[in-house]
């Protein structure tokens, strides 16, 4: 680390050129070739999935993502002969539409059910010639534009849909992230005083930001990458990018107050505070790509892309920082600084007094304070008792956004459940069989929770298919219990073994994804976790400590899905934030929330015990080395918290509702880790244990691979257990 970090300052030109060819290279390639983000689910062993890959193999027309255009009048009725022609000139204009397979109109014989009974609201059934993920976004755009140029003279047309609803969110903007690097800069200017030093965090992160989405955004035309990756990788590397160069920037300070050149201050801060980022960079990916063993694949590309962010941010702090630091040298400090050590009245000490009375405080009431601030957390994290997990529907959307008011037509003429229809599917071998298939969807007719069903028809050479729409919308529980129960109790009785008939539709594959997911997600817990333990054992030297930060890493996520599921399944203080409808919490947020928040925990871990470990090397005294340790690091640690906070907060303020999840569990989550968990729990957990935080078997110690994070910037060697293999031991040598 150290021969890096040299190279890196005194060869600052290069660096600096290789990083904007990089990034000026890398992004015209990326404008060229544009992104190909899709969401793309596939569920093997589901009804859902095989009802889709039936359909796929068999009646390919009948297959794609299906759309429904919705046409409302203000006076009148849909069916008055004016009105009717404008609405069939719409209906034939987008017939004819590349990636259009057909269009189920209103008026056709058989359909009458596609008007509502006050004959003001319509909807047309849209199939495309493919899968949501299949069909181009510029062809769906298209087809947005298209439709929207007929809303006009007292008609309304409106669409929406899968690939619909891909595209709005393909349009949405990335606001949150200027809005998040302002935020960081006014924290920055806070906590250094200086311009230079404020900045110096941020220039890093954007350069490393600008790299990893041109390469992610490259990389989606060769990997399944969901329509949110770029975003939520920004929202994760702008928050890590930052703190990242944070906690070296402050130790390179510290160093030059102390008397160093500003070339050894960059190597001493690379070798301490730089060691700590690529561990804790490590922590980040390995939750990250713990998502792989979920065998989900919509999931892959979202790990692959926020680990490559990660990756570029360690990077870019480790290579790029370095050459800043040595551009700007000792400008970073403020001018009473500079003048300070100019005048040789160096700093005797980095630790912060305000934190210091905080530790002496700790000591005197560890027991008390520690449960004190595990009883809040357990209380915010009771509400994730009652999470439901689900896909939200179009109900969810911004109100100015077309997939929002079709929904809302749709709704208003037909019912909810109209915004989400179910498909029976079956393969047809002989009469038989298709006497069967009629059996069953006249017994799903008659079910409660059931409004309608078409007639079945055959598409294809022998795929029987119909919509069966639900009573309530798609998000809503009501809908996953009909799923369920037409599965187990309507279904098979109807069947009589004449026919395998299957319950599929783009709502089923919603309850489907969150089964599986939840299903699945205790093997992903504790893959993340043995890893994380793993690393920080051979990191710290220590059983206690990796156990203790996996404990209190999984209260933290806990606690943010507590806050999660209180604002949007509840709706407490939902309106604050412009949620106006509460829903469940998407499937797959708790996996991503732990993957992220499970890696960031890690971080303030590594940052805080990793200088404890180094005074404990120092002192010899658990206790010393524990409030000398959080002395040290406090101020910096909160600092990297509050940029996080702001970061992720800003992203609240977008009008996606998945987003706003991401916001608010992250921002929480980090707020409640940095507050409580690192400030309280883990210094109060520490000081009760007391020596045994060091404790390694003797013979567990022979065989687990020494990492140093404290760099040869330490005085000491590491800690050596006594050869009882109960409680380590100082070891005072020099390196």
């Amino acid at each position: 680390m150290r021969t890096l970090a040299r190279w890196c300052f005194r060869h600052r030109w290069i660096v600096l050129a290789g990083w904007i060819v990089a990034l000026l290279g890398l992004t015209a390639i990326h404008g060229a070739a544009g992104s190909d983000y899709k969401d793309e689910f596939k569920l093997s062993g589901t009804d859902s999935f095989d009802a889709l890959n039936l359909l796929q193999k068999s009646a390919p027309k009948a297959s794609g993502d299906q759309e429904q255009l919705v046409v409302a009048v203000k006076d009148g009725k849909i069916t008055d002969p004016q009105a009717k022609a404008r609405v069939e000139t719409v209906l034939n204009a987008v017939e004819k539409m590349p990636h259009v397979a057909s269009v189920a109109s209103p008026f056709a014989a058989g359909n009458e059910a596609q008007v509502s009974k006050d004959g003001q609201i319509a909807f047309a059934t849209v199939t495309l010639d493919d899968d949501v993920v299949g069909v181009p976004l510029d062809a769906t755009k298209d087809i947005v534009e298209k439709v929207q140029s007929f809303s006009k003279d007292g008609l309304q047309v409106e669409i929406g849909g899968q690939a619909i609803e891909q595209e709005r969110q393909s349009e949405e903007g990335q606001g949150g992230t200027a809005i998040g690097f302002l935020a960081a800069l006014a924290v920055l200017l806070v906590v250094f005083g200086s311009f230079l030093a404020a900045i110096l965090p941020l220039l890093t992160a954007a350069f490393a930001l600008g790299v990893g989405v041109a390469v992610i955004g490259l990389l989606s035309h060769a990997l399944t990458m969901a329509s949110f990756s770029s975003q939520l990788s920004l929202l994760i590397g702008l928050g890590v990018g930052v703190d990242y160069a944070l906690f070296i920037v402050t130790r390179y300070r510290q160093e030059i107050m102390r008397g160093a050149t500003p070339e050894d201050a960059a190597v001493n801060a690379l070798d301490t505070s730089g060691r700590a980022v690529l561990f804790a960079g490590i922590t980040v990916c390995i939750a990250l790509l713990g998502m792989f063993a979920l065998g989900v694949s919509f999931l892959y590309g979202v790990a692959t892309a926020a680990s490559i962010v990660v990756a570029f941010t360690v990077f870019a702090a480790l290579t790029l920082l370095p050459a800043f630091l040595a551009l700007f040298g000792k400008r970073v400090l403020t001018g009473k600084q500079r003048r300070a050590v100019a005048a040789g009245e160096l700093a005797v000490t980095d630790e912060s007094p305000a934190w210091a009375r905080w530790a002496d405080i700790l000591q005197k009431r560890p027991v008390v304070l520690a449960v004190s601030a595990t009883v809040v957390m357990l209380l915010l994290a009771a509400p994730a008792l009652t999470m439901r997990l689900g896909s939200s529907d179009a109900g969810n959307d911004p109100a100015d956004s077309t997939t929002f008011k079709a929904y809302d037509l749709l709704a208003k003429g037909f019912g909810p459940g109209f915004n989400g229809p179910l498909q029976l599917v079956a393969e047809i071998k002989d009469d038989t069989g298709k006497a069967a298939f009629t059996r069953v969807v006249d017994a799903v007719r008659k079910t409660d929770g059931v409004v309608a069903a078409t007639k079945p028809v055959i598409v294809g050479d022998n795929i029987a298919l119909a919509q069966v729409y639900p009573q309530h919308s798609p998000q809503d529980e009501a809908t996953s219990d009909l799923v369920k129960h037409l599965r187990s109790d309507v279904v098979p009785p109807a069947e009589q073994g004449q026919v395998n008939a299957l319950v599929g539709g783009s709502t089923a594959i919603g309850i489907d994804f969150s089964k599986v997911l939840a299903d699945k997600l205790p093997l992903f817990i504790g893959i993340v976790v043995l890893l994380s333990f793993l690393l920080l054992m051979a990191v710290f030297r220590s059983l206690v400590i990796p156990a203790m930060a996996a404990l209190m890493n999984l209260l933290s996520v806990v606690a943010a899905f507590g806050l999660v599921v209180a604002v949007f399944q509840h709706g407490w203080g939902a309106e604050l934030i412009g949620v106006d409808r509460t829903g469940p919490i998407e499937a797959f947020l708790p996996v991503m929330v732990f993957a992220i928040l499970f890696g960031l925990s890690m971080d303030y871990e590594v940052f805080l015990v990793s200088r404890i470990y180094e005074e404990w090397h120092k002192r010899g005294d658990n206790r010393e080395a524990i409030k000398h340790g959080l002395a040290a690091t406090g101020r910096t640690i909160t600092a990297a918290a509050a940029i996080m906070v702001l970061v992720f907060g800003a992203f609240i303020l977008g009008g996606e509702r998945v987003i706003k999840l991401f916001g608010v569990g992250l921002a929480g989550a980090v707020f409640l880790d940095a507050l409580i968990v690192r400030s309280i729990l883990v210094p109060g957990l520490m000081l009760t244990v007391g020596k045994a935080n060091w404790w390694l078997p003797s013979w567990l110690d022979r065989i687990v691979p020494r990492l140093n994070v404290e760099g040869q910037a330490s005085s000491t060697a590491p800690v050596t257990p006594p050869a009882s293999g109960t409680t380590g031991q100082p070891v005072t040598e020099s390196t």
